[in-house]
C-alpha cells in the first residue's frame, strides 16, 4: 500500500461499510445514451470512456482510499433523489439537480459548460417527458455551478433566476479579475491535461475533473437576501438558509418542505473540503462554515428525509443525515478551534500543519477524509485567514524571490550536480518531501539542468502514488508531466463570462490590464455615455492607474472635460476593448485617448510557468 501523503490522520475507515456505494446507486434512471459530448466544432468536451478504468481493482499506483472515493463519483447518468427531485451525475465535475413544478422544470446548478448541460438536460427530458425549462438556481459562485447556464436556458428566455446575494461580485471577483491565474492553477488541482488512469487522472475528490466546453453566467432575476426568505418558483416552495463566507463568498442551501428534501450546496459533501482551494481564492471561513452546518441542522434537520448536494451522492433518513451534517460541522469547527489553539502557543501554520490529525471518531468518517481539501493545507489556511503569510520570524520579512534564494542555496550546498546528487540519497531513504525541496532549488537555480528536473519529476510521481488526496496527486502529477514535456495548454476558459459583466465590472477588469511603469507618464480622460442604459461614466489614466467612476453630466463639480467622449451600448463598448466597431461607435474630443489607454494594456499568459522560473 502506497504512504499517504495527505490523510486525515491515522485512523482508517472500515473499506467493507458499502454504504457509500448503495446510495450512489440509489435511484438510478438511466446511463448516458452518447460516449462523449462534443462541441459545435467536434472537440471532445467530456468523454464518458475516461473513467472506465476505475472498474478494476486499486493498483499501486493509487492510494486505496482515494481510489474508493474515485469508484464512487465515476458514476454517471440520470438519478431520482426522491419524487419530483432528479440528478445527472458523472456530466461534469459537479452535479445538476432538476426539481419537478407544475409546468416544467427548475434547473439547480448546470454544469460548467453549455453542452455537458444539454446533454444532461436532454438525457433527463428522453426519461421525464417534454417539459420546458421554468427556473434557474445557482446556489453559489463558482463556475462549475453556473458556467453551462446557456446549455438549459437562452440568454433572452424569460424564466426566473434565483441566486445568492452578492453573486455577480463574487463570480467575477474570482472568474474574471483574478481569472487567469486562477485557471492556470486550477489545471494543475484538477489535472485536466493528465493522461487518465492508474498512473495519472482518477479524479479530483469532488468528481472526476472539470469539462472543458463554452461557459458563461446570467445574472440573478431574484436575489436571497437572508435566511427565512422563501421563493415560489413553478409552483414550487423553496426555503433558503444563506451562508456568505463558508465554501463560496456567496452561497446558499435550501429547503423543499413539500418534498422534505434539503440541498446543502457544496457545504456539506463527502469529503473534507478547502478553506483555501489550491487553485487560490478567498480563504474561508471555518468558524462560520462549521455555524452554518450546525444551523442547517437546526432549521432543517427533522423536517428532511433526504439531503442532496452539488456533488458526490445524496444521504437518506433523518437521523442519517442529520449525523452527516453533525459530523461536518464538528469537522470544520475542530481544525479551525485547534489551529488557532496551537498558534496562540506561537507555532506557524506549517508547525501546525504537522501537529494536527482529525480525531478518531471524525477520522474514522469516509466524509472527513481528505480527499479535495486536506488537513495540512486548510490549516494552513486558517492561519493565513487570522494571521496572514508572515510567520513572525524577522528572517522571512524580506526573502529573496524563488529564483534568487535557489541560486544562493544552490551555491552554499556546492552546485546543482552536487543538489541533485544529495537529492537523490534523500529520495533513496524515502524522505521523498525534502528531496522536492531541495530539487526544486536546483531547477530554479539551472533550469536547463535535465537530470534536475527527472529526478524531480520522479519524486513528483512518487508522493502523488502515495496520495489520498485528490487534488495534491494532480499538483504532482502536472509538475512531473510539465518538467518533462514543458508547459500545456490550460483548456478552460471564462470568456464566456464577458457579456454578462456590468459596465463597472468592465472597467475594474480593464484597471487591472493596466501596465503601471509602462503608464506612469500619461494622462487620458475618457467619458463614456451608455445610451442603452442611461449612464454616464468617467475613466481617468494617472500615475498609472485607471480610476472609473459614474458621473453625472450636469455635474458642476467637474471642472476639467474630458479629452474624448464616446456614446455607445454596453455591447458595443465589448466590442471596442476587443478592437473592433470603432468606426461605428459615435465619439468627439480626440480619440488619440483611447489609443493612449490601449497602448498601457497589458496582455494575461493563460499558460505561464509553475515548475520551472
Amino acid at each position: 500500500m502506497p504512504t499517504t501523503t495527505a490523510s486525515a490522520g491515522s485512523t482508517a475507515p472500515d473499506f467493507a461499510d458499502r454504504t457509500d456505494f448503495e446510495n450512489a446507486d440509489r435511484g438510478f434512471v438511466a446511463g448516458p445514451s452518447v460516449t462523449a459530448i462534443t462541441g459545435d466544432d467536434g472537440r471532445v468536451v467530456w468523454d464518458f470512456a475516461d473513467t472506465a478504468f476505475l472498474e478494476g481493482d486499486c493498483p499501486d499506483t493509487v492510494d486505496p482510499s482515494l481510489w474508493r472515493q474515485a469508484q464512487l463519483c465515476a458514476r454517471a447518468g440520470l438519478y431520482r433523489v426522491t419524487d419530483g427531485i432528479y440528478q445527472i451525475r458523472g456530466f461534469d465535475l459537479s452535479n445538476m439537480t432538476l426539481i419537478e413544478g407544475d409546468t416544467g422544470v427548475i434547473v439547480v446548478d448546470p454544469l460548467v459548460s453549455a453542452e455537458t448541460a444539454a446533454a444532461g438536460l436532454a438525457l433527463y427530458l428522453e426519461q421525464r417527458g417534454d417539459r420546458p425549462v421554468t427556473g434557474v438556481l445557482f446556489t453559489h459562485s463558482h463556475i462549475d455551478h453556473f458556467g453551462g447556464i446557456h446549455g438549459v436556458v437562452g440568454r433572452d428566455d424569460d424564466v426566473p433566476v434565483l441566486a445568492p446575494q452578492g453573486f455577480m461580485q463574487h463570480s467575477v471577483t474570482e472568474n474574471v479579475y483574478a481569472g487567469t491565474a486562477m485557471l492556470r492553477r486550477g489545471a494543475y488541482y484538477s489535472g485536466m491535461n493528465l493522461g487518465r488512469g492508474p498512473t495519472g487522472l482518477v479524479g479530483t475528490g469532488l468528481g472526476f475533473t472539470a469539462s472543458a466546453g463554452t461557459t458563461g453566467i446570467l445574472p440573478p432575476t431574484i436575489e436571497i437576501t437572508g435566511t427565512g426568505q422563501v421563493e415560489t418558483v413553478d409552483g414550487v416552495v423553496f426555503h433558503f438558509q444563506l451562508t456568505p463566507g463558508t465554501e463560496a463568498p456567496a452561497e446558499m442551501n435550501f429547503h423543499l418542505p413539500e418534498h422534505r428534501a434539503l440541498c446543502m450546496a457544496e457545504n456539506a459533501t463527502h469529503n473534507l473540503h478547502n478553506i483555501l482551494t489550491l487553485r487560490g481564492a478567498v480563504v474561508r471561513d471555518a468558524r462560520i462554515w462549521s455555524r452554518y452546518l450546525n444551523e442547517a441542522v437546526e432549521l432543517f434537520g427533522t423536517e428532511s428525509d433526504v439531503l442532496f448536494a452539488s456533488h458526490h451522492w445524496p444521504t437518506w433518513g433523518t437521523e442519517q443525515l442529520t449525523t452527516f451534517l453533525s459530523e461536518q460541522c464538528d469537522l470544520y469547527a475542530y481544525l479551525h478551534d485547534q489551529t488557532l489553539r496551537l498558534a496562540n502557543r506561537g507555532h506557524t501554520g506549517l508547525e501546525i500543519a504537522e501537529l494536527i490529525e482529525l480525531p478518531p471518531g471524525l477520522a474514522r468518517s469516509w466524509h472527513a477524509r481528505g480527499y479535495y481539501g486536506s488537513v495540512s493545507h486548510n490549516v494552513k489556511a486558517i492561519y493565513q485567514r487570522y494571521l496572514g503569510w508572515y510567520d513572525g520570524h524577522p528572517s522571512s520579512l524580506w526573502e529573496h524571490p524563488p529564483t534568487e534564494s535557489a541560486r544562493r542555496y544552490v551555491d552554499c550546498m556546492g552546485g546543482v550536480d552536487a543538489v541533485v546528487a544529495r537529492a537523490g540519497q534523500y529520495v533513496s531513504e524515502g524522505d521523498l518531501r525534502f528531496a522536492a525541496q531541495l530539487l526544486k532549488h536546483a531547477v530554479f537555480a539551472d533550469p536547463g539542468h535535465t537530470a534536475a528536473k527527472e529526478l524531480l519529476a520522479q519524486t513528483f510521481e512518487r508522493l502523488a502514488h502515495g496520495a489520498e488526496n485528490a487534488t495534491w496527486r494532480n499538483c504532482y502529477l502536472m509538475g512531473a508531466l510539465e518538467l518533462r514535456q514543458g508547459i500545456t495548454r490550460t483548456p478552460l476558459s471564462a470568456g464566456g463570462m464577458t457579456a454578462a459583466l456590468s459596465v463597472e465590472q468592465i472597467f475594474d477588469s480593464l484597471a487591472i490590464r493596466i501596465d503601471g511603469p509602462r503608464a506612469w507618464d500619461h494622462r487620458a480622460t475618457l467619458d463614456w455615455h451608455f445610451t442603452d442604459l442611461g449612464e454616464w461614466y468617467r475613466t481617468t489614466l494617472r500615475n498609472g492607474v485607471l480610476v472609473p467612476a459614474r458621473t453625472d453630466p450636469t455635474d458642476t463639480a467637474i471642472d476639467a472635460p474630458a479629452d474624448v467622449t464616446f456614446t455607445l451600448t454596453r455591447a458595443q463598448l465589448l466590442q471596442l476593448l476587443a478592437g473592433k466597431g470603432l468606426d461605428t461607435i459615435e465619439h468627439t474630443g480626440d480619440i488619440g485617448a483611447l489609443r493612449t489607454l490601449v497602448s498601457v494594456l497589458d496582455t494575461t499568459d493563460p499558460d505561464f510557468a509553475v515548475v520551472t522560473p
